[in-house]
Parts: C-alpha cells; sequence; structure tokens
C-alpha cells in the first residue's frame, strides 16, 4: 500500500462518515431528503479516486467495506448500529451503490474517468431522478413494478451529462469524448427507468460506464 493509498483511504472515509452522521438524524427532519443527500453526497468521491495508486486498495479497502456498512445501517440490519438511513425507499440502494462502486474500480481503475461516469450516473442522475419525480412527476410510468415518472427521468438525463461533463474535465478527458456522454446518459436513463426495487444502483452505473466505455473503443 502506497502512500497515495493511504491518503486516498483517510480521505474516502472521513468524507463518507461525515456524511453519514450528516444526514443520520434527518435534514430538516425528513429522512427521505437525509437519504436523497447521502445517496448524491457520495457521488463527491470521484474527486478522491486520483490518490489511490493500487487497484486492490480502491476496490477491496476503500469500496468494499462500505457493502457491510451500508448493510448495517439498512433496515435489514440484525443490530442497530445507527438509526437508519435508508428507511424511507429501497431499504438496499446504498448496499447496491457499495457493489457497483467496488466493480467499477475493479473493472476500469485504469481508466478512471470510467469509474466517475458510472457513478455519476448512479448518485447525481439517479438521486435527482428520484428528488424530481417525487416533487413535480406528473407523467408516470410502471414497466416492471416501480413507478417512475417522465419528469424524473429527464432530471436523471441532464444531471448525468452535466455533471458527467463537469467529471470528464477534472478527468482531462479529449474534447471528443465528451460526444459520448449523451448516449451513456441515455443508456443510464433507460436503465433506471425499467429497473425495480433498488437495483438501478447497479444497473444505471454499470450501464452507463460499460456504454461509455465501449464507445470509447469505437473511436
Amino acid at each position: 500500500m502506497t502512500t497515495g493509498d493511504m491518503w486516498g483511504l483517510l480521505a474516502v472515509y472521513i468524507y463518507v462518515a461525515f456524511l453519514i452522521l450528516f444526514t443520520e438524524k434527518g435534514v430538516n427532519n425528513s429522512q427521505l431528503l437525509s437519504r436523497k443527500i447521502l445517496h448524491i453526497g457520495v457521488g463527491n468521491i470521484i474527486f478522491l479516486l486520483p490518490l489511490f495508486d493500487t487497484k486492490w486498495v480502491m476496490a477491496f479497502v476503500a469500496a468494499a467495506p462500505f457493502i457491510a456498512l451500508t448493510f448495517l445501517i439498512s433496515p435489514y440490519s440484525p443490530i442497530n448500529l445507527i438509526s437508519n438511513t435508508s428507511s424511507e425507499g429501497h431499504g438496499l440502494g446504498l448496499v447496491y451503490y457499495a457493489i457497483s462502486w467496488t466493480l467499477l474500480a475493479f473493472l476500469f481503475f485504469d481508466r478512471l474517468e470510467i469509474i466517475a461516469v458510472g457513478i455519476v450516473a448512479m448518485s447525481f442522475g439517479d438521486g435527482f431522478a428520484s428528488m424530481i419525480g417525487i416533487k413535480y412527476g406528473k407523467r408516470t410510468y410502471n414497466i416492471l413494478g416501480d413507478q417512475k415518472s417522465v419528469e424524473g427521468s429527464i432530471a436523471m438525463f441532464t444531471s448525468t451529462v452535466l455533471v458527467t461533463a463537469f467529471a470528464l474535465l477534472f478527468f482531462n478527458s479529449p474534447n471528443i469524448y465528451f460526444l459520448l456522454i449523451i448516449p451513456a446518459a441515455l443508456i443510464g436513463t433507460l436503465a433506471e427507468g425499467i429497473t425495480p426495487k433498488g437495483l438501478d444502483n447497479l444497473t444505471v452505473s454499470l450501464s452507463t460506464a460499460i456504454t461509455y466505455y465501449l464507445l470509447i473503443l469505437t473511436l
């Protein structure tokens, strides 16, 4: 483990711990708002990825432990570690979130911008889709068991494109790669729209990142 890995681990754990503690009591007495702030806020870990030097450290020491931690703060936890941050919505959503980050880190460690694309779609995209859909969603649809809204899907696509563009600037990606954001975000939005039971935290991140990667290979 290198010095960079140790700094990366420290930064990730401090940041995520702060988010959990900040949202644990509820923001403005709303557990739903707290959960969404946590869901979106964790996406900022993309800016900590360059600190890591080693794949196994990022995947199995930084990301994978959060699979167990998020399960312990879910409604399915066998112990009452803290109040259930995920008590509203899909109880295992954050667990799937941690699984996605682990898989992305393992598969695309040498292309950090691809990890970022998947995490952005999962955190900012899916998070804003839910928030906008709940507050403003009027045109609803249900494909495989979960009710979604057109307004939420538009928010998902728009936020994914905008935040991913900023992330690619951060990672100094070639200009031509920016054109690939739109089809990748569209696939992620479709995945969010059809995936039920909180599993969109898996399907959105992986489908968006893999689509983006495959598009790069065609250039």
